[in-house]
């Protein structure tokens, strides 16, 4: 589904000039001006010419809320200072000689500062468009071509699959139509990829942002806002074979400084931006388990998202619901969401010729209506296991095993006969709740202490739904969470150490855990953490401070314009 935009993410993408405005405070800045000032040094070392411009895109750590966002449920992340840097610059005629590929439109020559990664050039082709013999519905054939190879993601993939969706939104295919410019890109970032802060979308936000900065669409009347924006970098991280939600996209774009975000999605891409108890601070851990999305997409990621949409399914063939179109005697078979059927089922479904504001003391009522009702629909008929068998699953369906295999397993790994829809429901619809009584907390007034130790247990009960439910969690980042969790036995000289929750943050299956901490403990706590976590033993202090850092809600994705 498409997300129309809200005057919420209505906003236009910063345009800065001073690095204060960038991270939003004078003493952020500071900590990164050094690095700012390789880039642009390397930059001209690398190309004989200036960049003309910076992209930026945050990581982020999703505080609550874990793989529900494309169940279409609301979120909670926040922007963290680590980020993808992207300089860039559109090539002059005096260097075109230099390159391989000369001055052809759209070309790029694409560098990265750390040095395990190559120079890659690489330049967009059009497509003949089909013969008029040829129905226009029976294939997609996109104007502007790049070559994404998915059986062997690389760096520059991303960069490529944020330069799609530029082409493919700003560039007509017809001759006369204004062409990209060649342009020259210089990739850094300090977002641990595989992490679960979600470097992958960082650097397909930052690669759309230096496209779109290079080829002056934001000096234009097409310069897109933010929701705009995060609608196309979800189409484009689709290109590398994510089927994402928009959650990651969303906190990076929109995200603003000392707030977190409650994102929602339905009717519309909807940011809220949401304070927190003053003594709260969030510590990030890495695990050091690598977690790739793409990689292990259709045993994991993408299997869960399968999960999830045919649960959905069963459950509106099981209550009767309209969710699928007919032009006579044909329907047309599409995926729905746990959302809709909920909102269908409890009867406040609008589509979005007739969207309003979500209700969420509606959502909340359909919730816990949801997980009152007879939901063994989607549990085996016979025995005491929960996981449904492919034949099963398509027997209770309503849609016969070609559509149901077009529809829903198109993205998953053949080799599957098991499906546990009954516990990846369960998670989806008690993780919504928790988002909404997480938001609800924040925004109360009363005791900061109890709001910290109340925010703390939806937390963890949240890793622990992860874990058992969703199984997308891990053993080191279960021992992880044990280790933070620890904490609270430790005496800090003020008591007790203060550790209100910790559990897994980002896809899962690896990556990084998330803790709320009383701002007084932090130092504490993070020498806690790099001391019993066994993976960390005989690391350097230097990596220790890349793996174990506390982090602030920072500001979203911008663009940073040079003026001399």
């Amino acid at each position: 589904m498409r997300m129309t935009v809200l005057p919420a993410a209505d906003a236009p993408i910063p345009i800065f000039t001073t690095l204060t405005e960038v991270y939003g405070s004078l003493a952020t800045a500071a900590k990164h001006a050094e690095r700012w000032d390789e880039l642009v040094s390397e930059f001209e070392t690398k190309f004989g010419h200036k960049p003309t411009y910076v992209a930026r895109a945050p990581g982020r750590v999703n505080l609550i809320g874990e793989h529900i966002d494309y169940a279409d449920f609301g979120v909670f992340p926040a922007a963290i200072e680590h980020d993808i840097l992207i300089a860039c610059a559109p090539r002059p005629a005096s260097t075109a000689a230099a390159h391989p590929d000369g001055h052809a439109p759209g070309s790029v020559v694409a560098e990265n500062l750390h040095t395990r990664y190559t120079r890659q050039v690489f330049m967009p082709t059009r497509r003949h468009t089909l013969g008029d013999d040829v129905p226009l519905d029976a294939v997609h054939v996109a104007p502007w071509h790049l070559d994404i190879d998915k059986s062997e993601l690389r760096w520059e993939s991303y960069v490529k699959a944020g330069y799609y969706g530029v082409l493919n939104h700003f560039f007509s295919p017809s001759s006369t139509s204004p062409v990209p410019v060649p342009v020259d890109i210089l990739v850094t970032g300090n977002v641990p990829p595989g992490s679960g802060l979600s470097s992958s979308a960082a650097m397909v936000v930052s690669s759309t942002l230096a496209f779109l900065a290079a080829n002056g669409i934001f000096d234009g009347e097409k310069a897109p806002a933010k929701g705009e924006l995060v609608n196309i970098v979800v189409e484009n991280e689709r290109r590398v074979g994510v089927n994402s939600g928009g959650m990651d996209q969303s906190a990076s774009v929109i995200a603003l400084p000392g707030s977190a975000l409650y994102v929602s999605f339905v009717p519309s891409l909807h940011a809220e931006p949401i304070g927190f108890p003053r003594d709260a601070v969030f510590v990030c851990a890495n695990s050091l388990v690598v977690s790739n999305k793409v990689e292990n997409a259709k045993h994991q990621y993408n299997l869960r998202v399968a999960e999830t949409l045919a649960a959905a399914r069963l459950l509106s063939h099981h209550f009767n619901l309209q969710v699928d179109s007919t032009d006579g005697d044909n329907t047309k078979r599409r995926p729905v969401t746990l959302r809709e059927v909920l909102a269908r089922k409890s009867g406040f479904y609008r589509d979005e010729q007739d969207a309003q504001l979500e209700d969420l003391v509606q959502l909340q009522k359909g919730l816990v209506g949801m997980l009152g009702i007879a939901m063994d629909y989607l549990l085996p008929e016979f025995g005491d296991r929960t996981d449904i068998s492919l034949d099963e699953m398509i027997g209770k369906s309503g849609m016969d095993e070609a559509e149901f295999r077009e529809v829903y397993l198109s993205g998953v790994d053949a080799e599957t006969t098991k499906f546990e829809l009954y516990l990846r429901a369960q998670h989806v619809f008690e993780e919504a709740l928790k988002v909404l009584k997480f938001r609800e907390v924040c925004l109360a007034g009363g005791n900061e202490e109890s709001k910290l130790q109340t925010l703390g247990k939806l937390m963890n009960d949240s890793h622990d739904s992860c874990h058992r439910q969703f199984d997308c969690s891990h053993p080191k980042v279960n021992d992880l969470v044990c280790v933070a969790r620890s904490f609270r036995e430790v005496e800090t000289g003020r008591g007790k150490g203060r550790i209100y929750g910790s559990r897994m943050t980002g896809a899962g299956w690896g990556g990084c855990t998330v803790s709320l901490v009383h701002r007084e403990d932090v130092e504490a706590f993070i020498m806690h953490v790099k001391n019993k976590y066994a993976s960390y033993e005989g690391m350097s202090e230097e990596d220790l401070a890349s793996c174990v850092f506390a982090t602030e809600p920072g500001m979203g994705a911008c663009v940073f314009k040079f003026t001399d």
